[in-house]
């Protein structure tokens, strides 16, 4: 520890580089989760309701079983081919065995992951809220992609992100009040219940999921309430962005939907490292106005 003292460059780097090896990590999160879940679905309805003799045909998975293998050839990989964004590189983005293409998300999620580390090491150095929020930012990485991917957002990250947020604010790790943090977490979620369900009666339409109250509710613990409205604006423009995007792609008209999850992830994420920066320009804008 003392070695972080007398060399300041020597955190932020340590910290790119868990940020790194949690990215690799979490390529296997968003895939794998969502089997999973999925998994667990079908395993509920079969005892629920075994009239109907469902047939499970997969096999079970776990985030550590079986090992990392191509979805291509299924070949186990070797941990030197595990490095990452390195053996991607060197690898040329292929299979080492069957030579089928390996997407670039993997090493971009892989560098997403240590980037935001390094710069969550530099704003907060080397401090106990410093560890939440790396495990904030990658719970939120993984959310926003298999979001992006399936248009669920697991239970799994964002409950245990909202009873993170309301822990930190009680044992004073974040800068949140327990009360703010309570507050934060309750507005979060009803604020977007209100607006699905007014949406719903006047179009008769679903216009986000519920995932989106809980990640909703889990930003507004960490951040306090305070911060909903200035995220949910931000959230509100990358999403336009996104859809616009999603759309263009997809070449297909606007009631097919899309995940606001990453928008909500990139807003909150920005607002838990420059939230108090927001609200002071914020606070100034509205006093130049005012006056």
């Amino acid at each position: 520890m003392d070695a972080f003292y007398f060399y300041p460059w020597l955190f932020p780097l340590f910290v790119t580089i868990f940020g790194l090896i949690i990215g690799s990590f979490l390529n296997v999160v968003i895939y794998r989760l969502p089997q999973m879940m999925t998994l667990t679905w079908k395993q509920d309805f079969a005892e629920t309701f075994p009239e109907y003799d469902i047939q499970i045909s997969e096999r079970p998975v776990s985030l550590s079983r079986p090992h990392s293998f191509c979805p291509h050839c299924h070949h186990p990989i070797r941990p030197w081919h595990n490095i990452p964004v390195l053996s991607w590189l060197l690898l040329r983005g292929k299979c080492a065995d069957c030579q089928a293409k390996i997407s670039v998300r993997y090493p971009l999620i892989e560098l997403v992951s240590a980037i935001a580390s390094c710069m969550i090491a530099l704003h907060s150095g080397m401090t106990l809220y410093t560890a939440a929020l790396l495990m904030v930012t990658f719970s939120l990485i993984a959310a926003a992609m298999i979001d992006l991917d399936t248009m669920l957002l697991p239970d799994s990250i964002t409950m245990p992100l909202t009873w993170g947020g309301i822990l930190s604010a009680l044992l004073d790790i974040s800068p949140v009040s327990l009360s703010s943090a309570v507050t934060g977490a309750i507005a979060g979620y009803l604020s977007l219940w209100s607006v699905y369900w007014l949406f719903k009666l006047l179009t008769r339409k679903e216009g986000m999921g519920y995932g989106d109250f809980k990640l909703f509710a889990a930003l507004g613990a960490w951040m306090g309430w305070q911060m909903l409205p200035i995220i949910i604006f931000i959230a509100s423009i990358i999403g336009i962005m996104f859809g616009l995007v999603f759309l263009l792609m997809k070449k297909n008209d606007i009631s097919q939907g899309f995940p606001f999850g990453p928008s909500l992830a990139i807003a909150g994420w920005l607002g838990l490292i420059w939230g108090a920066d927001i609200l002071r320009w914020y606070s100034v804008i509205l006093t130049g106005a005012g006056g």
